[in-house]
This record gives structure tokens, sequence and C-alpha cells, in this order.
């Protein structure tokens, strides 16, 4: 079986991608080879993802897959965007997170928000091809749901009534942010 390293730390999105890659490859966690997760110093999700899909392609010798993905929200200027998951480690959780979150929105009236998912692709000596992914919605009133993991409770993809948190893990699979890129890059590439 060919193998495929998944460049990420977090099991729920290690789960996802895995999900959405084809079969024929074995998913392999950087956990599990013991490689630390790089410095995230890139100014956007396409600039993280690249920086983490080469860092990780210095270790193995079969195509890496990684994602940088988050949050924005339209009346926090797109924040947490890129430091979606620094904001939960600030906090202590994504509980904690979510919380401060919804403080700050109490407020506000426009809850637009938008998922973000960059993926970047690199096979051995070639070139990282990076896709973007993005899906629209809104900010719920409070955190609803158990299922999902990171800001999912709070997100309600547009013309939607639940949450991510609510939602059966292949129905969300099946249409978030991921899902998107993830089609966007079977365009570029046979994967």
């Amino acid at each position: 079986m060919k193998k495929i390293l998944i460049g990420t730390h977090n099991n729920g999105k290690f789960k996802e991608i895995a999900y959405l890659l084809p079969k024929k490859y074995t998913k392999v966690s950087p956990v599990t080879l013991k490689i630390k997760s790089p410095k995230e110093t890139g100014k956007s999700f396409t600039s993280n993802s690249k920086l983490k899909a080469k860092f990780f392609s210095q270790f193995v010798d079969y195509p890496v897959i990684s994602d940088d993905s988050g949050l924005c929200i339209k009346a926090l200027k797109n924040g947490p965007g890129i430091y979606s998951a620094r904001l939960a480690k600030k906090h202590g959780s994504f509980l904690e997170a979510m919380k401060f979150i919804l403080k700050k929105m109490k407020k506000k009236k426009n809850r637009k928000a938008t998922f973000v998912c960059s993926l970047s692709y690199k096979n051995k000596n070639k070139k990282i091809i990076s896709v973007e992914g993005k899906l629209n919605g809104n900010i719920s009133s409070k955190i609803i749901g158990k299922k999902g993991f990171g800001y999912d409770p709070i997100f309600i993809p547009l013309n939607k009534k639940n949450t991510f948190g609510q939602m059966s893990k292949l129905k969300k699979i099946k249409m978030d942010h991921r899902f998107i890129a993830f089609q966007n890059l079977k365009k570029k590439i046979k994967i």
C-alpha cells in the first residue's frame, strides 16, 4: 500500500483528512513518527499549510498533505483566523476559547463567519500544490452540540439550522471547508 503523511497533530483534523483520502493509502501521523510540529510563522492559511508540508516532507520519502484552517468572524475583524488554535491554547481549551468568542459577540449584530481550510500537498521532489476551501455561516448565540472538534459547536453553516457540533460526523465531513478544499485539490492533481 502507498503511504501518505497527514501533517497535523490535531486528531480531529487527522481523522477528517484520512477519511477524505483514497483507501489505497496508509495514513501516517507525525505523532507515530515522533515528529514535532513546526512553528507556524506564516501570515496566511496557505503559507502555514505550505510551511507544514515542506517541514514534514523532510522526514519521509512519500507524499505529505497538511492543513491549516481556522474560523474567521466578520465582527471580530476576521479573527481568530490563523490564530484559531493558538487562541484555544491561550485560553486553555477550545471550550474556553468559544466562551471568550461568544462573550465578544454578545452585542454584535453581524454574526457572519467563514471556516477556511488550506491544504498543501507535496510529493517527493515536486513543488507544493496548495488549495483553499471556504464555508460561510454564522456564529450561534451559545455553544450547541458535543460532536465535531474545535469551534464546531458555535458554527452554523449557511442555510442550515444546526451547528457542526450537532451534526453527524459523516454529514459534516461531506460539506465542510476541508471537504471543499479537498475537492479543489482533486481538480489539480490525481490523488
